[in-house]
């Protein structure tokens, strides 16, 4: 079937409404340029040497390399049959990956050995076309077609329906209106926001005219809603500003949209880049691009971004606070002996105490807690006593705040005649925990404190105790610094943040000046908090077509890298995000930091320059479609230049991310 054939089966049928009408046409075009002899407008390129259903070799020369602008490794070319037959217009899609010797490469290589030794200066025409003549190996990632049964519809397959002989076939160079549709002609149309150019190699010796202007870049928000998202390459080479261009896209695209459909985002800012401008060196936050749209969380209000105090509540969280603690006496350098001990403790959260079974077990889990509430108590920090009691009351059934200490103990601590009723109020539990504290440092050997010929405290336990009243020193008083990360409602702003991500804004938590134990409570609290509240409304049948999304920078300081430690909130965001409606945008240096199993469950990839091999080889082998490119992403440094695979693209396609400006809004 010839082109002009082809062309009028095309505005025949209903293939007149398919995007692969661009074939027909740039096919036809060739057609005509070739019987002018217009050599220099033709896109063609080659013949095909070699064909298989992964790869081919192709055979070129210099004049049509040249005309095209040149063929960069990691640049798209087209495979096209000389015959549709009964076949619906379709085109192979291939990947340059290296040069490939020709049957006559010894023959050339001898050739030109001769030619330098003898320093001729010119060749003849004979000579000369040989030599222009080489071949490139190529990927073939699949192939470009017209369905069948939606006519207007193009599709996109992994694989081709049929290899005939090599010489059936013609190789191009795919013009403007061609790479439009190889790079956006699969995206989803729905939520669609331009991410950047089209950037085939790092080289900018580009023929601007052979390349007829720059390919714009799309991607559909639809894509990364409920979805993972994963980040990598070296820092200072753009992943922050691509993180950006996405959250701003959602914003863009989600902004009117009904309450029902509604997309909030929640971004843990480790830097302050997203909540704050930074005037010297010309960066502009999202807050600045969204003012109406954005709420700011910070630990430190900064001039110029209205913010909203983010606290810590130690009491509530213990496990957690009790980490932020010790880093921060770390930081201070208090390394007496009785603080390193306290420093070292290990505390449950009020939700593992709830799952352990033995009664007694959980008795003196709780009491852990109450030892700590009573040294955060002493040091100064503030309390809601009716909150706490409702949370106690759920973790033991019992009321007040009784450390459940037995008669004889009691009786010697406060003498026979003198002791008090149980402690029902935090005061009330401070003061009966630092007696028996300093009645335990001068008898610690007492029988009282054994049972069953055990004692009755472990390490954590006196390590607590002997902080709680040590025998020399200040003891909770070191902690009174730390009060100012503190607020005793500070629990509540979770709830506020909740509303927010509901109404579908867009939340900055500053954590610029934060310690990694400081990033981490915030990041696990929320984290939990919005997969809690997505699961409810998911048992309510609430979730409507209303997402969450997540951003995390510096993931490898948040997700383990060990399967069997991936566990709790992270392990459910990889396993059952999607079915919550929670996606999450994660950004590291390495893949190899980030928990393969994880990995496994991400659907969209944006890689910049990575220095290792390894990691490299680690991606392709994670994600298949990044095999062959390899070589270009460990070359690749210019700040901005991205491979990039999302759900809508089946093949990676490499990108000149655009720079974030505040006027994007």
């Amino acid at each position: 079937m010839s082109t002009n054939t082809l062309n009028g089966m095309i505005e025949r049928t209903a293939y007149q409404n398919n995007p692969i009408k661009a074939l027909a046409e740039f096919l036809d075009a060739e057609k005509r340029y070739e019987d002018a002899r217009e050599v220099e407008k033709m896109r063609f390129v080659g013949y095909v040497l070699e064909l298989g259903f992964d790869s081919a070799k192709i055979i070129t020369s210099d004049t049509y390399k040249v005309i095209v602008g040149g063929i960069p490794r990691g640049s798209f070319l087209i495979m096209a049959p000389n015959d549709f037959g009964k076949m619906p217009p379709h085109f192979s899609l291939l990947r340059v990956n290296g040069v490939s010797p020709t049957p006559l490469s010894g023959q050339v290589q001898q050739t030109y050995f001769e030619l330098h030794k003898k320093s001729m200066p010119e060749l003849d025409v004979w000579t000369q076309s040989e030599l222009q003549w080489g071949a490139l190996d190529c990927d073939v990632l699949g192939m470009f077609y017209a369905n069948p049964a939606q006519t207007d519809t193009l599709e996109f397959s992994g694989d081709v329906n049929n290899i005939v002989s090599a010489h059936r076939y013609k190789v191009y160079a795919p013009d403007h209106v061609l790479l439009d549709l190889i790079v956006n002609g699969t995206v989803t149309k729905e939520l669609q926001y331009e991410l950047g150019t089209l950037r085939t190699m790092e080289c900018l010796l580009v023929d601007e005219e052979a390349g007829k202007g720059k390919i714009p870049v799309k991607i559909s928000m639809k894509d990364f809603k409920g979805r993972r998202t994963a980040m990598f390459g070296k820092t200072r080479l753009g992943k922050s500003n691509v993180v950006k261009l996405i959250a701003q896209g959602m914003i863009g695209s989600t902004k009117d949209a009904p309450a029902e459909e509604a997309v909030g985002q929640l971004i843990f800012d480790i830097n302050g880049e997203y909540a704050n401008d930074n005037p010297q060196d010309g960066n502009k936050s999202l807050r600045s691009a969204n003012a109406d749209h954005c709420e700011v969380y910070a630990l430190t209000q900064r001039e110029g971004t209205p913010s909203k105090p983010l606290r810590l509540n130690f009491f509530e969280y213990p496990d957690s606070s009790m980490q932020i603690i010790a880093s921060m006496l770390e930081e201070d350098k208090q390394r007496s002996n009785y603080i390193r001990s306290f420093s070292s403790v290990s505390l449950p959260s009020l939700d593992e105490i709830n799952e352990v079974e033995s009664i007694s077990d959980k008795s003196k889990a709780v009491r852990k807690i109450m030892m700590y509430w009573s040294i955060l108590s002493k040091a100064g920090f503030t309390y809601n006593e009716n909150n706490l009691r409702t949370k106690l009351h759920a973790t033991q059934h019992i009321k007040g705040f009784d450390p459940h200490f037995n008669k004889t103990i009691r009786e010697a601590v406060y003498g026979q005649g003198n002791v008090p009723s149980d402690p029902t109020t935090i005061s009330g539990m401070q003061n009966e925990l630092e007696r028996i504290a300093s009645f335990y440092n001068q008898n610690p050997t007492s029988a009282i404190f054994q049972k069953d010929g055990e004692p009755i405290f472990d390490p954590n336990d006196i390590a607590l105790l002997g902080f709680l009243a040590p025998a020399s020193g200040t003891g909770p008083a070191i902690l009174r610094p730390y009060a100012k990360f503190h607020h005793k409602n500070a629990g509540q702003f979770s709830e506020e943040i909740i509303s927010f991500l509901d109404s579908g804004k867009t939340v900055i938590l500053d954590l610029g000046n934060a310690t990694d134990e400081v990033r981490r409570y915030f990041s696990n609290m929320l984290s939990l908090e919005v997969f809690r509240h997505q699961e409810t409304k998911f048992v309510e049948n609430n979730l409507n077509d209303s997402f969450v999304q997540l951003y995390f920078e510096e993931a490898h300081n948040l997700f383990p890298v060990k399967d069997n430690e991936l566990t709790g909130v992270y392990a459910r965001f990889a396993k059952e995000g999607a079915k919550f409606h929670i996606g999450m945008v994660y950004s590291t240096q390495s893949p190899s930091t980030i928990n393969k199993e994880l990995l496994a469950q991400t659907e969209n990839f944006f890689v910049g320059h990575l220095s290792s091999k390894d990691e490299a080889h680690a991606l392709s082998r994670l994600q298949v479609a990044f095999d062959g490119v390899e070589q270009d992403i460990l070359k690749a440094k210019t700040p901005g230049f991205i491979r990039m695979l999302t759900m809508s693209n089946r093949f990676v396609i490499p990108v000149q991310a655009k720079l974030f400006e505040a006027k994007n809004s």
